[in-house]
């Protein structure tokens, strides 16, 4: 038994590494592109905030949100204008980006302005998805579906490597507890690690509600940063966190997303939690 997380082999992100020793990243943003310039609004606080306290930032936000409860809610800009948004986004502000695919065809397009591609949850097996994305040679997220166990993603794992890409993170968000509902077993992110590749917890849709509103998912915003705290203190190597000025005004995911305003103050506690699990700190 070790008293220290197991660690994991770095990946390179724009100018950041997430794993090993590294300090933990965010990847962090409006679930939704929202506008262009509301969301360059929110990458520009951000950056300030990651940047103020030493946190290695990466961008995020939907051009595209294929899986809403309803037809008749908000998807976002879409092809081809939401990648052009986000390519805005990553030169001006010079920050590498993340955001989903749902499509193959989406892939190469997506690959040319991404640096990480992200593989929704609901999609995590789909093997066509996951080849064509993992021959881009591109940092590839994947997301642990609701209904998979944190040993069933050592499958997802063999398919990235053995289409050639090594360069592979895992997230934990939740998993499906009867109607409506989600619960995170941290031991997941210790299991996960087992692979060793870097391990990412996503703080705010594991405190979602899906469907729990009827035409759209609820959430416990409220438990954030309890949640955040218990990952990082478990070990885990990047948070992923959606956020917006005023989630009760989102156009997706309000309900658990975290207001902007809290970033800064959560991210000073999130920082001394990680330096103690690290060793990196005299406490």
């Amino acid at each position: 038994m070790s008293l220290s997380p197991k660690l994991t082999r770095p990946i390179a992100v724009g100018p950041y590494s997430i794993g090993g020793q590294n300090p933990i990243a965010l990847v962090g943003g409006p679930c939704v592109i929202e506008s262009e310039q509301h969301a360059m609004g929110v990458a520009e606080k951000l950056k300030r905030i990651t940047s103020d306290r030493g946190v290695p930032f990466i961008f995020k936000a939907s051009y595209d949100k294929a899986n809403r409860t309803s037809i008749k809610s908000y998807r976002g800009p879409r092809l081809p204008n939401g990648l052009k948004i986000l390519k805005k986004i990553k030169t001006e502000l010079d920050l590498p980006i993340l955001s989903d695919v749902h499509k193959e065809e989406e892939v190469e397009p997506a690959a040319e302005i991404l640096d990480i591609l992200q593989i929704p949850a609901f999609l995590c097996r789909q093997t066509d998805l996951l080849v064509k994305a993992a021959q881009t040679g591109k940092p590839i997220n994947v997301k642990k579906g609701q209904f998979l166990a944190p040993w069933d993603m050592k499958n997802v794992v063999v398919k990235l490597e053995e289409s050639g890409n090594n360069n592979i993170l895992l997230t934990e968000r939740g998993a499906t507890f009867g109607y409506n509902n989600l619960v995170v077993d941290m031991r997941s992110l210790v299991l996960m690690r087992d692979y060793g590749y870097p391990v990412v917890f996503d703080a705010t849709h594991s405190l979602q509600q899906p469907g729990g509103q009827g035409t759209k998912s609820g959430g416990q915003s409220e438990m954030i940063p309890d949640l955040a705290r218990g990952a990082v203190a478990v070990g885990c190597d990047a948070l992923f966190m959606e956020i917006h000025p005023d989630p009760s005004k989102a156009l997706s995911d309000g309900p658990n997303m975290l207001k902007l305003d809290l970033v800064s103050d959560l991210l000073e506690q999130l920082v001394s939690l990680d330096q103690v699990v690290k060793g990196k700190t005299g406490c």
